[in-house]
């Protein structure tokens, strides 16, 4: 029902924007979401997929050992190493949580999981964060935000 709910509220607020354009401006916003879409659904149906095929080959009783509910503290500590190792963007990260979850990991270690590929992935610090920014930046960033991921996992895992 939530998916529900999401999708009426997101087709709203387009409406609502899509009103405020003048007749000269929607022409335009439409090839923007033509273009989105285009950019956007392959990846989700080859993630999705993926995430279902990766699901099947994930050894279920050892994601169920080191990531399920019997997990505990090592289990959020391991997905918060794994998520910065993690190749790849969004459309990896998030596939790969979902095999995880269908395999049987837990929703803290998932959550410790994505929180620490989205704050730490290695590719971004190194492509971009280091290069623009500098070592000194990008270090204290980091030293500031590495308790986040377990912080999360732990809350998760206070309330479920």
């Amino acid at each position: 029902m939530n998916i529900v709910i999401g999708t009426l509220l997101l087709l709203a607020l387009s409406v609502v924007f899509y009103r405020k354009l003048t007749p000269d401006q929607r022409p335009q916003a439409f090839a923007n979401a033509r273009a989105t879409m285009a950019f956007t659904l392959p990846r989700i149906v080859v993630a999705l997929l993926g995430a279902g095929l990766f699901a099947e080959l994930l050894p279920a009783d050892h994601v169920q050992t080191l990531f399920g509910t019997g997990g505990g503290i090592k289990g959020l500590l391991l997905a918060a190493l794994l998520g910065p190792a993690t190749p790849g963007g969004a459309f990896v990260s998030f596939a790969i949580g979902a095999a995880a979850l269908k395999a049987g990991a837990s929703v803290p270690a998932v959550l410790t999981y994505v929180t620490s590929w989205g704050l730490f992935s290695l590719t971004k610090i190194l492509t971009y964060e280091l290069p623009i920014m500098g070592a000194r930046v990008m270090w204290f960033r980091v030293a500031l935000s590495w308790p986040i991921p377990l912080i999360t996992g732990g809350l998760a895992l206070l309330l479920a």
